[in-house]
């Protein structure tokens, strides 16, 4: 035992080693051209997409080539900007005899014609850049390198949403380009202090990933820990915020979701504003926030732009919805197998008289159920869309009838399963939708086994794990537990703008969102001087 503890951290010591190693003795860029063409050549070989564009400078004088990726570069950018003004421009001057001390700086600051131009001593920097859409620019005689912006690959324009759609709001989603969702979040927030941090992520995709906060408003130490988790990750690729979200998330063994995801740039604006931050990952439609709290995977961005009283009454919808679809399976397990008592009898005769003849208990009809109706919604998901709700409904009337006129089912199971599946989609948040599947059928075995009492017992296993939960140091039932009552303004009901002064508490210390005075006055005594006017 203590033999593999000692094996293990000197893995993990070595390792360590070997990364430092590796960081230290990072290759720079070389004074000889060739040599550079020669490695570069070397790190592509055999890949076609690659271009390296060799010409010389001025008079015969300076070699040179530029580096860039067919199918990732604007080619009008490079020939225009970079290739004519080197190769054309400088044809009639010869740097030794103008008495050009500096090649390198003449070109950066007299030749290219780009927007955005950046300088690197770092050969493995360089030549990520050119993987990103960027084109590297070397020049004999000088250990540095010039990236200028020319990317320019094919991009999915700003389109509706699909998951999260609304009647009155904004209309746009973000899109696999991360430049894009960030220009869709200054669009709404036009501050100096909302701020976008750029970092890489992952050893074979280098991704970028972008942390974005409003300065005075995020709090410092929740910013901190965010890009602390982010930095630590090492792993080969991240290809969606998903990945990121398995890596940095508070109890990443509960059922629980502790991020927010969304794929609406109004609602990660929002929350920005409430003093949380956000995570981008090039080339995934959605975006992550945190902190979070329960309460939010059952609001939606429509609440906000609709009149307050028919918002509250929706989201009650939405809470009635949330307990149905995770207890009435098992409420109707409890009262048929342990409970008759409780309901009248003209219903339990009725029932009765329905189960007659199902082999199976009610426990494994509901469950036997439950699992075909999460067959014909992940078919219907799957499925191209033109036929894919089609064959859900066509699936799920034929089957339903079927099972009910074979005796497989009786026709109360079918109904509390339709129930149960309606109230799954009212739920606005999918990752909260399908965490409830495992709870459901968690509570419906304990109502099997032990009727309206097990049901009971398993709610209170589930709110003391809520209430054990945090995301970055915020309680997870917050603001019902612990209580504020600026908190309830936003989660048991939603009050009108003017009366939501503050953001939320534990979120930052920058509470106060308005002035307390905002509430529209009732013109009866100026009706006079109106009707005058």
């Amino acid at each position: 035992m203590f033999r593999r503890l000692i094996n293990k951290a000197k893995n993990l010591f070595s390792k360590g080693k070997e990364k430092k190693h590796m960081k230290k003795d990072e290759m720079q860029i070389s004074k000889n051209i060739e040599e550079n063409y020669k490695q570069i050549e070397k790190l592509f070989a055999k890949s076609e997409d690659v271009t390296i564009r060799r010409f010389i400078m001025g008079k015969g004088d300076v070699k040179a080539f530029a580096l860039f990726i067919d199918g990732m570069i604007n080619k009008k950018l490079v020939d225009d900007d970079i290739l004519k003004p080197l190769m054309l421009s400088t044809r009639s001057i010869k740097p030794s005899e103008e008495k050009i001390p500096n090649v390198y700086n003449w070109v950066k600051e007299r030749v290219l014609v780009t927007d955005e131009l950046k300088e690197t001593t770092s050969f493995k920097k360089s030549v990520d850049a050119a993987l990103s859409g960027d084109a590297a620019i070397f020049i004999d005689g000088y250990d540095r390198a010039l990236l200028a912006s020319t990317r320019g690959w094919e991009e999915r324009g700003v389109q509706p949403p699909t998951t999260e759609t609304l009647i009155r709001g904004p209309k746009e989603a973000f899109t696999e380009t991360l430049r894009i969702n960030t220009s869709l979040l200054r669009r709404k927030i036009k501050n100096t202090k909302f701020k976008l941090e750029s970092m890489v992520i992952g050893e074979v995709t280098g991704t970028q990933v972008v942390i974005g906060y409003i300065e005075g408003l995020a709090n410092p130490k929740i910013v901190k820990e965010v890009k602390k988790r982010l930095k630590d990750i090492e792993v080969d690729s991240i290809l969606d915020t998903g990945y990121i979200e398995e890596y940095i998330e508070d109890n990443p063994l509960s059922p629980l979701p502790t991020m927010h995801r969304t794929e609406r740039p109004d609602a990660v604006a929002s929350k920005l504003l409430e003093g949380k931050v956000t995570i981008l990952v090039d080339g995934s439609p959605s975006a992550l926030t945190a902190p979070t709290i329960f309460m939010e995977f059952l609001l939606t961005s429509a609440d906000y732009y609709q009149r307050a009283i028919f918002s509250t009454f929706t989201r009650w919808l939405r809470y009635i919805s949330f307990v149905i679809t995770l207890l009435l399976p098992a409420l109707y397990v409890a009262v048929i197998s342990f409970h008759q008592e409780m309901l009248p009898t003209p219903l339990i005769i009725t029932i009765a008289a329905e189960r007659e003849g199902v082999p199976f208990p009610s426990f494994v009809e509901a469950i036997l159920m439950g699992l075909m109706f999460e067959v014909l919604r992940e078919a219907g998901t799957r499925m191209p869309r033109p036929i894919g709700q089609a064959v859900s409904i066509v699936g799920a009337l034929i089957l339903g009838d079927a099972a009910v006129k074979a005796v497989l089912t009786s026709t109360p199971m079918i109904i509390i399963t339709a129930l149960t599946g309606i109230g799954v989609f009212v739920i606005p948040s999918v990752d909260m939708a399908l965490t409830l599947i495992p709870l459901r059928f968690l509570l419906a075995l304990l109502a099997a086994t032990l009727g309206l009492f097990g049901i009971l017992l398993g709610m209170l296993i589930i709110t003391i794990h809520m209430a054990s939960l945090r995301s970055f140091g915020i309680p997870y039932l917050s603001p019902l537990a612990p209580g504020t009552y600026q908190g309830l303004k936003d989660t048991l009901v939603r009050a009108p703008w003017w009366a939501m002064n503050t953001r939320p508490q534990l979120m930052t210390e920058n509470e106060v969102r308005q002035d307390i005075n905002q509430k529209p006055q009732d013109p009866e005594d100026n009706e006079e001087n109106l009707i005058d006017e």
